[in-house]
């Protein structure tokens, strides 16, 4: 199987680590393969492929789609290193308001499943970063939401010694306990 799947501490996330064939001519690896991710416990019809590109220090989220517009997402950092954050809103998980984060990088070649029902977002840790991701569901306007995220409820140790360089949109998001509960998946 030219894939490794590591079920985290939060119910629904799983880090997928692909199988890398390399040699002096450069790598090759399967970004995504339905039958090997359909055997191991993701069953999703992706709907939209984005590609990201951020400068060092740009932190963006915790963003996510109010129902029922959600987004289950395969997030992967194909140039340069970040730190990847999926905090858990779904309103009756025993995890709510809890979140994993992960090192996604070039070097490391892994992506994060993120189910719906979770906030996502990232910081770059190197010059710049493009991430490319998959989402199950289209993108819309009308549904976009987000959380602070500095919310010291959540308390994400987000690693970082620097002021992040945040959009206005992300400066001014509700903390987590001020969000419409009945918009969430």
């Amino acid at each position: 199987m030219p894939f490794e799947f590591e079920k985290l501490e939060i119910e629904g996330l799983i880090l997928v680590k692909p199988k890398v064939f390399g040699d002096n001519r450069g790598f090759f690896l399967e970004s995504y393969k339905k039958s090997d991710f359909t055997t191991n416990g993701i069953d999703i019809e992706f709907n939209q492929d984005n590609h990201s590109k951020s400068t060092a220090k740009v932190l963006r989220g915790l963003h996510y789609q109010a129902k029922p517009y959600g987004q289950a997402k395969l997030v992967r950092c194909s140039r340069g290193k970040i730190f990847d954050v999926a905090v858990d809103i779904r309103p009756n998980s025993k995890t709510f308001g809890k979140y994993v984060k992960v090192e996604l990088s070039e070097e490391n070649k892994h992506m994060l499943f993120i189910p719906e029902g979770f906030a996502h977002g990232f910081v770059v840790l190197s010059n710049e970063a493009e991430l490319l991701y998959k989402a199950s569901g289209e993108y819309s306007p009308q549904a976009d939401r987000g959380i602070l995220w500095s919310d010291k409820d959540i308390n994400i140790n987000w690693e970082i010694d620097f002021e992040p360089i945040l959009s206005e949109k992300d400066k001014n998001q509700p903390i987590l306990k001020d969000i419409n509960k009945e918009e969430l998946i």
